[in-house]
């Protein structure tokens, strides 16, 4: 089932795919192992295997838990949903089955009254399928960046067959002084919470917001994150940033 989010920038979270690996710096404090050791602790079949116990910490496994019944989900919904699309995991991941993906997009393309936000760090593999993907107006496909060693990442998301294009570059593990925005619709920015949170310089977040307005691209600070976030809250300089792409 669809779940009600807290996520800023979001209205549910659909997870027909659990499970995943550490690629990447930003995956560090990932806050989806967390969650997923505690679903699975309640009895929630979908993440059984999906974590383990190190350091007294829960981290991925690497297994990969698809719910075919999940997959169709969405064409029982009949109000239009903002959708974020496998919050608990990464829809290319390297172990996710080819024909997992596609029965994602058919999904999706089936059922134009809801928006989908689809989020990886695998760039090369959504690069590697996107010819053979089909690309609705109500896809929008994105990346995460945690710091200008992955923005090569941004260039994938560029070749893809994408209408609608966004960054998530959180958790902000560094500044990014010359962002290439061209053909980007969107920029989430955001530090890390919870259990050991890596600080965030204020003037990286101006630094991207500066250059998403001279781009005119739409700009969303999600948190100055921490261990406790609601603490830090999200307003900078003054005022929240809650843009989104296409005029919503």
């Amino acid at each position: 089932m669809a779940s009600r989010s807290s996520i800023e920038w979001t209205e549910v979270t659909w997870n027909p795919i659990a499970g995943c690996t550490i690629l990447s710096p930003g995956c560090t404090n990932c806050y989806a192992m967390r969650m997923a050791a505690r679903l699975a602790a309640m009895g929630q079949d979908k993440y059984q295997g999906t974590t383990r116990k190190s350091g007294g910490r829960a981290k991925w496994t690497g297994r990969i838990n698809v719910v075919d019944a999940a997959l169709d989900e969405p064409r029982t919904w009949k109000a239009g949903r903002l959708v974020f699309v496998n919050s608990m995991s990464d829809l290319f991941h390297e172990d996710v089955p080819p024909e997992a993906i596609r029965r994602v997009f058919a999904t999706m393309s089936a059922t134009p009254q809801h928006t989908y936000q689809v989020l990886t760090k695998r760039a090369d593999r959504l690069l590697e399928l996107s010819s053979e993907l089909p690309w609705p107006r109500n896809v929008w496909m994105g990346v995460s960046v945690e710091n200008a060693d992955y923005a090569w990442r941004v260039d994938r998301l560029r070749r893809t067959g994408a209408k609608t294009r966004f960054l998530s570059l959180e958790p902000l593990l560094g500044p990014f002084h010359d962002l290439n925005l061209d053909g980007i619709d969107w920029v989430i920015v955001g530090g890390e919470s919870g259990p050991g949170a890596r600080p965030m310089d204020p003037d990286w977040v101006r630094s991207i917001r500066d250059q998403c307005i001279a781009a005119r691209v739409a700009f969303h600070f999600k948190q100055w994150g921490g261990v406790v976030k609601k603490r830090s809250g999200r307003i900078i300089d003054g005022r929240t940033w809650d843009e989104m792409p296409n005029g919503r």
